[in-house]
């Protein structure tokens, strides 16, 4: 965003710092992700080119001139677990249980979170009320269409061609009111939808193909660093499923879109508060409060920053009432 308005575009390298370049003809990043990868790169290259050719890409904005948004507008945000390490602290803190359930193991498990509180890098994180304010470090892939179609049923080898890119993500989460909801045995809702960050930008697939190991896992170090400090790093090669196996999960017996947002799940090895509580037994370290800053760092996809502000004070729901003899005896049946 600058000036008051919102452009989408591309990220070109420049001696001068990174230079932002709008699409013409109202093309969005969403629209581009519809495009699919080849195309969308040959409009890039496109518009780059005629930026070099006349002389205006040393006049083009800088990242440091405009505030980032979530770089896309997504259809919607599924968060996988995909982190066993994560999985065995978290469980505990939240739970007070111990180690990894055995259904883990079967399949990637995921929730739907909310695509309309994706906020971008430097945005300021409005949590509810909670004594448990925790950051979750991520990366997220972003699908992108194939020939045109959507992806349903796919395999491996298709759910590859429909990743278009990856952004750092982080889904924040207020673990106290998470911790209640899931007791319901649904959920979490109002412990995670409050906030997600995505960004800084989408560096597309074809960027990282050689990052990839021989399993297919791509292997990039991830950090997070709270008011400077180094708290949690992991490898993005640890997860138990690779990328394309979370797309052919979400995928069964079901349809994804350009533009939808698939999370890895947090990282171990500190990638999240609850599960350093759950391994020391302790609020150690302690939760996030206001005035906090925490970065999200991706080997050769970028960083994001957030501080943390004030809570907001929900408005109140009443309890609900019990189910009673009364009322049930209106109830009329075949």
């Amino acid at each position: 965003m600058r000036d008051g308005r919102t452009h989408d575009g591309v990220v070109v390298a420049h001696e001068g710092g990174d230079r932002l370049l709008a699409f013409a003809d109202g093309l969005t990043v969403l629209g581009a992700t519809r495009l699919g990868l080849e195309r969308a790169n040959a409009v890039a290259a496109s518009l780059i080119e005629a930026a070099r050719a006349d002389g205006s890409l040393g006049l083009a904005p800088t990242v440091s001139d405009v505030e980032l948004l979530a770089p896309i507008e997504a259809p919607s945000v599924r968060d996988f677990v995909a982190f066993e390490e994560h999985v065995e602290g978290v469980v505990k803190s939240i739970d007070g249980d111990s180690g990894v359930v055995a259904e883990w193991y079967d399949a990637p498990t995921f929730y739907f979170t909310n695509p309309h509180s994706l906020v971008g890098s430097g945005a300021s994180i409005r949590p509810p009320v909670t004594e448990r304010l925790d950051f979750e470090l991520e990366v997220a892939v972003i699908v992108g269409g194939v020939d045109g179609s959507d992806g349903s049923n796919l395999d491996a080898a298709a759910a590859a061609d429909h990743i278009f890119g990856y952004s750092v993500f982080n889904d924040w989460s207020a673990r106290d009111i998470q911790s209640r909801e899931m007791k319901v045995r649904l959920g979490p809702c109002k412990g995670k939808d409050f906030a997600a960050t995505l960004g800084p930008w989408i560096v597309t697939a074809d960027e990282l193909a050689d990052a990839h190991d021989a399993d297919g896992f791509l292997e990039l170090e991830l950090r997070v660093l709270v008011n400077g400090e180094l708290i949690g790093s992991d490898l993005l090669s640890n997860m138990g499923w690779s990328f394309p196996h979370l797309l052919v999960y979400a995928s069964r017996n079901s349809r994804v879109v350009p533009g939808d947002v698939l999370g890895s799940g947090t990282a171990g090895n500190g990638g999240c508060l609850a599960e350093l509580w759950g391994r020391a037994g302790s609020l150690t370290p302690p939760p996030l409060a206001e005035g906090d800053v925490v970065e999200l760092r991706v080997e050769r996809i970028g960083e994001i920053s957030n501080v943390i502000g004030a809570a907001v004070e929900a408005v109140p729901v009443p309890r609900a009432r019990k189910a009673s003899r009364e009322r049930t005896r209106g109830r009329v049946s075949a």
